[in-house]
């Protein structure tokens, strides 16, 4: 079996360069399927520092997941070049998670996206401490 190229290998073959292109791009695909760039979302969760990838429900892990996996398999079959061409595919992939995520949320009845964060389901030390003696 070969090896399932990620999102920044995919980046990489087709010339984004890492850091400010990497970031944006990731901007472009998390505003797309989320309504936040990456910044808002963490405002939106109360994180500082933290990981905001850590600090998603299943569900907003699960979009994300589609939104890069659908990006990943448009570049491979549009084959862009550079940050500029790669940021329209960026956009497409974030699209398909939305379009996704806007289905699940109406016949739920309200949003998938949440301030829930992780410390939210962790007992604070001394309390975790006591648990485990």
């Amino acid at each position: 079996m070969r090896k399932e190229l990620t999102l920044t290998d995919e980046w990489k073959r087709t010339g984004v360069k890492e850091g400010l292109e990497y970031a944006s791009l990731t901007d472009i695909i998390t505003r797309e399927w989320s309504g936040f760039t990456t910044k808002q979302y963490k405002h939106f969760k109360g994180l500082k520092k933290e990981n905001l990838r850590d600090n998603m429900t299943n569900l907003e892990i699960a979009f994300n997941i589609l939104a890069e996996a659908s990006s990943t398999e448009l570049s491979k079959q549009r084959d862009p070049r550079g940050f500029h061409q790669q940021a329209k595919v960026a956009k497409d992939g974030g699209s398909v998670a939305k379009a996704a995520r806007n289905q699940l949320e109406s016949q739920l009845g309200h949003s998938v996206i949440s301030p829930a964060k992780a410390s939210d389901y962790l007992l604070p030390d001394n309390e975790q401490d006591t648990l485990l003696r």
